[in-house]
């Protein structure tokens, strides 16, 4: 069915229109609107000591823990020795006491600077942070009575799938950081 005219000068008006619309406000259409909140461009650090964020120091330690659990548990399962349940059981403990303590000054950080506060990513890095945490609590109340006993099967599954909450949580963590600078420090150079 061919166009008449008056089908073809119709989408060309339209086109127009729609050119008009854009044309001065095409900036303001495609604009972020958290951007104007005051603070969005203060991302730096207020946790820190000397200028060295708190909380990206003290993450190293649960996510390093998280990994040495799971390696424990693979050990006791492979060789059957109670020093790796033993082992796994401390690496729980103590990337669940470290991981409470790195998710103190990232809330920290959360609260007290406005840019890492407007964004929808930091808010979504803490959530998952919280099921991780969950997760590694979990893990060590579970090894706390019989610790030989927990490893199979499910301590060495709540050790993997913490493996697994750790690679969601840092690499959320690491776009925040590296991506969009969030909770670095701006004394450097």
């Amino acid at each position: 069915m061919a166009k008449d005219g008056n089908d073809t000068q119709g989408g060309k008006q339209a086109k127009h229109e729609t050119d008009d619309m854009l044309g001065e406000g095409k900036a303001d259409l495609f604009e972020d609107p958290v951007a104007d909140l005051p603070g969005f461009n203060q991302t730096s650090s207020r946790i820190a000591i000397a200028g060295h964020p708190l909380h990206a120091m003290s993450v190293a330690f649960p996510i390093a823990l998280t990994f040495c659990n799971f390696g424990a548990d693979l050990f006791y399962w492979w060789t059957g020795d109670v020093f790796w349940a033993r082992a796994a059981l401390w690496a729980a403990g103590m990337a669940f006491l470290i991981g409470v303590a790195a998710a103190f000054t990232g809330t920290l950080e959360l609260l007290f600077v406005p840019g890492i506060r407007a964004r929808a990513a930091a808010w979504t890095h803490a959530g998952i942070a919280v099921v991780l945490l969950s997760i590694l609590g979990a893990n060590w109340g579970y090894r706390l009575y019989g610790y030989e006993d927990a490893v199979l099967p499910y301590g060495i599954l709540l050790s993997a799938f913490s493996v697994v909450m750790v690679g969601a949580t840092g690499w959320h963590g690491g776009r925040l950081v590296f991506d969009y600078h969030l909770g670095t420090s701006d004394t450097g150079n």
